[in-house]
């Protein structure tokens, strides 16, 4: 843990100095940037990076395949310890932060008065801001968790995390998992899953999350993903694959896995959980729905085609279609206490497959593009393999 001298107010000097890695265009190498000094202003509090992992849409922003607000710090799945506190800087649960905690944090800083956070829609705040996402400034220079240390302001989420639960656990619950939790929620507020079939497109971080979060809850889950390796892992959580490609008899065709679930003595898919951006997996995930049923979107998180429907076969099957983008503070808070009581039972420290150090922040995100992995870390300060 690094040494704090407090000077005047609320103003940190950390040694040796906090680093943060800048992003400025696709193609160009980050650059190294130092924050020897911090002002802390009341709610906030600095917090050292454990480990970070590289979410799809860091990786899509690196690309250039989403417009972003250059030089930036990316970075937004991340579990640290909080080394600074600020004057009424709290928890979650509303209690104070304290020297020493152990947390992870909202994606989002909101501010809790507008129209749209009184709507209970916090994520989509009219003063929002994102960590991540935002472009440097002075004053909040440590705002992406692809560094040593995160500057957490007030209107942030912060929840605490348990000793034991891994890191590579923990960190991705900032974004992937907290967003499951949401997809989940906004399907079993249409339909109870407890005895429901449930189809997840796209078996990345937050898919294997939401099936692992559906199985919990009682459902018989398909989950549909062209990677082999993906849809094994898909089985180790408990549900049944389904090859996209497939054709003729292949046994992991969705017609063939839908005959499973009748077999089973679910008539039909009423829950349809799209979390790839594939058109056509968009299509699938309402064409399969029965009756009632309802498909969550949450996938499609950057420009791309058209998709188009029959608005005549929704109306007569009552089909409802909704879009799920972040999550508020409660998803966060349920998505840590889903890690904590499973992760001994299910091998979720398995997602994420190397970790770089801080100083290799683009190999790694040049690994993470590969897809052979769902999730890559970043450690700052070592280089590991788990």
């Amino acid at each position: 843990m690094h040494t704090i001298v407090r000077v005047a107010g609320p103003d940190l000097i950390l040694r040796p100095a906090p680093v943060a890695m800048v992003w400025n265009e696709p193609g160009r190498p980050h650059d190294a940037l130092a924050a020897p000094g911090v002002r802390l202003s009341p709610g906030e509090a600095l917090v050292e990076v454990e480990l970070a992992t590289i979410c799809g849409s860091d990786v899509n922003t690196v690309r250039g395949d989403r417009p972003a607000a250059a030089p930036l710090v990316l970075g937004h799945e991340q579990v640290g310890r909080v080394v600074a506190v600020g004057e009424g800087a709290v928890r979650s649960d509303g209690s104070l932060l304290e020297l020493g905690d152990r947390v992870v944090w909202s994606v989002t800083v909101s501010c809790a008065e507008c129209d749209r956070c009184r709507r209970g829609l916090t994520q989509k705040c009219r003063s929002l801001a994102k960590y991540g996402h935002e472009r440097v400034h002075r004053g909040w220079e440590l705002s992406g968790g692809f560094a040593t240390h995160v500057q957490l302001r007030a209107g942030t989420t912060v929840v605490r995390v348990s000793e034991q639960l891994p890191a590579v656990v923990a960190a991705p619950a900032s974004c992937a998992t907290a967003t499951a939790v949401a997809a989940v929620d906004a399907a079993s507020t249409r339909v109870r899953l407890d005895g429901t079939g449930v189809l997840v497109t796209g078996a990345g971080m937050i898919g294997l999350t939401v099936t692992a979060l559906a199985i919990e809850a009682g459902a018989t889950v398909l989950v549909s993903e062209p990677d082999p390796a993906r849809r094994v892992f898909a089985v180790r959580l408990g549900a049944i694959p389904v090859d996209p490609g497939a054709r003729g008899s292949s046994p992991e065709r969705l017609e063939a896995a839908v005959d499973v679930l009748a077999g089973r003595g679910i008539p039909e898919v009423l829950v349809s959980i799209e979390a790839s951006g594939a058109v056509s997996a968009v299509q699938t995930a309402v064409r399969v729905l029965g009756i009632g049923g309802v498909a969550v979107l949450l996938g499609s998180v950057t420009p791309g085609s058209d998709v188009h429907f029959d608005p005549e076969s929704l109306v007569r099957r009552l089909i409802t279609v909704t879009g799920v983008h972040n999550y508020s503070a409660d998803h966060l808070v349920r998505a840590v206490a889903f890690l904590e009581r499973s992760w001994h039972g299910l091998p979720l420290d398995e997602l994420v497959d190397a970790t770089h150090g801080l100083a290799d922040l683009d190999a790694a995100l040049a690994e993470a593009a590969t897809g052979e992995h769902v999730r890559v870390g970043v450690a700052p300060g070592r280089r590991i393999h788990v």
